[in-house]
């Protein structure tokens, strides 16, 4: 299960490279199902897979100066700010039994599976929906959409908090509708916002959990020999034509999840 687990890891890094989004709707269903990790713990150690992989995969949208500092920084403290005192403060908190209906106990594990399992369903809709980008609206009503877009990334780094999900697929539409940035500048900018947001995410979720170094090295370089084959692919195939087929995948493990965490517990 564990070589299973590792092949698996490659293809958190080939979904960043190759669509800009998608490492963590995969990280933290590998990491409990597979390698058998709690659920608050895979949320952490997913924010520092996600990180570096966006981190390193942000670096070829640097590079082509594909990356809108302007969006990443109005979106970003919001959700940086978000996430670490979600991370820090509030989740610790959280009691590992919250309440039970008949012989069915809601835990705290529990709860967030099922919250990242509504968040894979969400993401897969996004994924699956033709994108339709053809309204225009003038610069002034670009600058109004700034406070929007303060306020999404304040939600996004909350959720961000509390499923260890990186949110690239909420945040890519809200560049492209609020900010009107072009595909591959919102999938830039996002990467960069994904990196540092999860990045101080974990570093808050640090103070609270026992790091398996080694083990989280380990996935992360296999999501990075990913980021480097979704990189390569994506320069010959377009990765919007296969968001459909992934968001189809995305859907079916959101409710394998639902149903593992009700119907079969």
């Amino acid at each position: 299960m564990e070589l299973i687990g590792y092949i698996l890891s490659v293809f958190i890094g080939i979904s960043l490279g190759l669509i800009g989004g998608g490492g963590s709707i995969l990280t933290v269903p590998l990491l409990v199902y597979i390698f058998q990790i709690e659920a608050s713990i895979a949320t952490a150690y997913s924010l520092f897979i996600v990180g570096i992989s966006s981190a390193v995969g942000s670096l070829v949208y640097f590079k082509e100066k594909l990356v809108n500092m302007k969006a990443a920084v109005i979106f970003g403290i919001p959700s940086i700010i978000a996430v670490f005192v979600t991370r820090m403060y509030i989740l610790p908190i959280v009691p590992n039994e919250l309440f039970s209906i008949a012989d069915y106990v809601v835990t705290k594990n529990r709860l967030l599976m099922l919250m990242f399992a509504l968040l894979m369903l969400a993401a897969s809709r996004s994924m699956i929906k033709k994108s339709s980008n053809n309204s225009e609206q003038s610069n002034d009503a670009i600058q109004l959409n700034y406070l929007l877009i303060f306020m999404q990334g304040a939600i996004e780094g909350t959720l961000t908090g509390f499923v260890g999900a990186g949110g690239g697929f909420i945040i890519i539409p809200a560049l492209v509708i609020l900010s009107k940035l072009p595909m591959k500048e919102a999938i830039g900018t996002s990467l960069v916002i994904i990196a540092i947001k999860s990045l101080i995410g974990f570093w808050g979720a640090s103070f609270h959990t026992a790091t398996d170094w080694p083990f989280i090295v380990r996935i992360a370089m296999f999501a990075l020999i990913g980021i480097v084959i979704g990189t390569s692919i994506s320069k010959k195939i377009d990765g919007t034509k296969l968001k459909p087929a992934f968001g189809w995948f995305v859907l079916v493990m959101g409710i394998y999840i639902i149903i593992k965490e009700t119907v079969l517990n």
